[in-house]
Protein backbone atom coordinates (compact mmCIF):
# COMPACT_ATOMS: atom_id res chain seq x y z
CA UNK A 1 0.00 0.00 0.00
CA UNK A 2 1.25 3.46 -0.88
CA UNK A 3 1.64 6.38 1.53
CA UNK A 4 -1.63 7.06 3.39
CA UNK A 5 -2.65 10.63 4.08
CA UNK A 6 -5.47 11.27 6.55
CA UNK A 7 -7.07 14.65 5.89
CA UNK A 8 -10.40 16.49 6.16
CA UNK A 9 -12.93 15.52 3.51
CA UNK A 10 -13.53 17.91 0.63
CA UNK A 11 -16.54 18.33 -1.63
CA UNK A 12 -14.48 16.74 -4.43
CA UNK A 13 -14.16 13.55 -2.30
CA UNK A 14 -17.90 12.96 -2.05
CA UNK A 15 -18.29 10.80 -5.16
CA UNK A 16 -15.56 8.45 -3.92
CA UNK A 17 -17.05 8.32 -0.40
CA UNK A 18 -20.49 7.55 -1.89
CA UNK A 19 -18.95 4.70 -3.94
CA UNK A 20 -17.19 3.20 -0.91
CA UNK A 21 -20.36 3.40 1.19
CA UNK A 22 -22.45 1.91 -1.65
CA UNK A 23 -20.05 -1.04 -1.93
CA UNK A 24 -20.41 -1.62 1.82
CA UNK A 25 -24.16 -1.02 2.24
CA UNK A 26 -25.52 -1.72 -1.23
CA UNK A 27 -27.11 1.76 -1.38
CA UNK A 28 -25.81 4.93 -3.04
CA UNK A 29 -26.73 7.91 -0.85
CA UNK A 30 -25.24 11.07 -2.41
CA UNK A 31 -27.64 13.50 -0.68
CA UNK A 32 -26.95 11.90 2.68
CA UNK A 33 -23.18 12.26 2.23
CA UNK A 34 -23.52 15.86 1.06
CA UNK A 35 -25.34 16.53 4.33
CA UNK A 36 -22.64 14.74 6.31
CA UNK A 37 -20.00 16.93 4.68
CA UNK A 38 -22.01 20.05 5.48
CA UNK A 39 -22.51 19.07 9.10
CA UNK A 40 -19.24 17.36 10.00
CA UNK A 41 -16.81 18.53 7.34
CA UNK A 42 -16.64 22.16 8.32
CA UNK A 43 -14.73 23.30 11.35
CA UNK A 44 -17.03 25.28 13.62
CA UNK A 45 -15.37 27.87 15.82
CA UNK A 46 -16.12 28.22 19.50
CA UNK A 47 -14.53 29.61 22.62
CA UNK A 48 -15.00 26.24 24.33
CA UNK A 49 -12.52 23.49 23.52
CA UNK A 50 -15.22 20.87 23.91
CA UNK A 51 -17.99 22.29 21.78
CA UNK A 52 -17.87 22.00 18.02
CA UNK A 53 -15.22 19.37 17.51
CA UNK A 54 -16.72 17.63 14.47
CA UNK A 55 -14.76 15.73 11.87
CA UNK A 56 -15.20 14.07 8.50
CA UNK A 57 -11.83 12.62 7.56
CA UNK A 58 -10.71 10.58 4.58
CA UNK A 59 -7.73 8.39 3.85
CA UNK A 60 -6.14 9.50 0.59
CA UNK A 61 -3.73 7.20 -1.25
CA UNK A 62 -2.25 8.90 -4.31
CA UNK A 63 -5.34 11.06 -4.84
CA UNK A 64 -7.84 8.23 -4.31
CA UNK A 65 -10.09 8.13 -1.26
CA UNK A 66 -9.92 4.60 0.16
CA UNK A 67 -11.66 5.20 3.49
CA UNK A 68 -13.54 7.68 5.66
CA UNK A 69 -14.52 8.31 9.28
CA UNK A 70 -17.07 10.71 10.74
CA UNK A 71 -17.54 11.81 14.34
CA UNK A 72 -17.70 14.59 16.87
CA UNK A 73 -17.34 15.44 20.52
CA UNK A 74 -20.72 15.42 22.22
CA UNK A 75 -21.23 17.20 25.52
CA UNK A 76 -23.24 15.46 28.25
CA UNK A 77 -25.12 13.07 25.95
CA UNK A 78 -27.19 10.72 28.12
CA UNK A 79 -25.70 12.38 31.22
CA UNK A 80 -22.15 11.27 30.40
CA UNK A 81 -19.15 13.63 30.46
CA UNK A 82 -18.05 14.91 27.04
CA UNK A 83 -16.62 12.21 24.79
CA UNK A 84 -15.91 11.54 21.14
CA UNK A 85 -18.49 9.67 19.07
CA UNK A 86 -17.71 7.86 15.83
CA UNK A 87 -20.82 7.85 13.64
CA UNK A 88 -19.45 6.19 10.54
CA UNK A 89 -16.36 4.46 9.24
CA UNK A 90 -15.80 2.76 5.92
CA UNK A 91 -12.87 1.35 4.00
CA UNK A 92 -12.81 0.24 0.38
CA UNK A 93 -13.28 -3.56 0.63
CA UNK A 94 -10.08 -4.37 -1.31
CA UNK A 95 -8.01 -2.16 1.01
CA UNK A 96 -9.28 -3.40 4.38
CA UNK A 97 -6.14 -5.20 5.50
CA UNK A 98 -3.85 -2.21 4.95
CA UNK A 99 -4.31 -0.50 8.33
CA UNK A 100 -6.56 2.20 6.88
CA UNK A 101 -9.37 1.77 9.42
CA UNK A 102 -6.89 1.83 12.29
CA UNK A 103 -5.21 4.97 10.88
CA UNK A 104 -8.59 6.71 10.48
CA UNK A 105 -9.68 5.79 14.02
CA UNK A 106 -6.36 6.96 15.47
CA UNK A 107 -6.60 10.25 13.55
CA UNK A 108 -10.09 11.05 14.81
CA UNK A 109 -9.13 9.98 18.35
CA UNK A 110 -6.18 12.37 18.23
CA UNK A 111 -8.56 15.19 17.30
CA UNK A 112 -10.86 14.18 20.15
CA UNK A 113 -7.90 14.25 22.58
CA UNK A 114 -7.02 17.73 21.31
CA UNK A 115 -10.59 18.75 22.13
CA UNK A 116 -10.02 17.65 25.72
CA UNK A 117 -11.81 14.31 25.92
CA UNK A 118 -10.41 10.93 26.90
CA UNK A 119 -13.12 8.52 25.71
CA UNK A 120 -14.47 7.51 22.32
CA UNK A 121 -17.76 5.70 21.73
CA UNK A 122 -19.75 4.32 18.83
CA UNK A 123 -22.94 2.37 18.16
CA UNK A 124 -23.33 -0.40 15.62
CA UNK A 125 -25.79 -3.03 14.58
CA UNK A 126 -25.56 -6.31 16.52
CA UNK A 127 -25.26 -8.25 13.28
CA UNK A 128 -22.40 -6.15 11.91
CA UNK A 129 -19.70 -8.61 12.91
CA UNK A 130 -17.06 -7.10 10.60
CA UNK A 131 -17.24 -3.63 12.16
CA UNK A 132 -17.63 -5.10 15.66
CA UNK A 133 -14.45 -7.16 15.15
CA UNK A 134 -12.63 -4.07 13.87
CA UNK A 135 -13.57 -1.89 16.86
CA UNK A 136 -12.72 -4.68 19.30
CA UNK A 137 -9.33 -5.13 17.61
CA UNK A 138 -8.75 -1.44 18.31
CA UNK A 139 -9.37 -1.88 22.04
CA UNK A 140 -13.02 -0.83 22.20
CA UNK A 141 -15.40 -2.80 24.41
CA UNK A 142 -18.96 -2.61 25.68
CA UNK A 143 -19.70 0.74 27.26
CA UNK A 144 -21.95 1.83 30.12
CA UNK A 145 -25.13 2.31 28.05
CA UNK A 146 -27.85 -0.04 26.85
CA UNK A 147 -29.62 1.01 23.64
CA UNK A 148 -33.39 0.69 23.78
CA UNK A 149 -35.94 1.22 21.04
CA UNK A 150 -39.65 1.01 20.35
CA UNK A 151 -41.46 0.97 17.02
CA UNK A 152 -43.84 3.92 16.86
CA UNK A 153 -45.40 3.41 13.42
Amino acid sequence: MQLKKIRPARRTDLAQVVRIDARITGLAKPKYWAGVLERYGRRRRSSSRLSSSSHFLVCDVQGQVVGYIVGEVRDWEFGAPPCGWVFGIGVQPGDRLGGIGAALLEAICERFREAGVDTVRTLLSRDNSLVLAFFRSQGMMAGPFIPLEKRIA
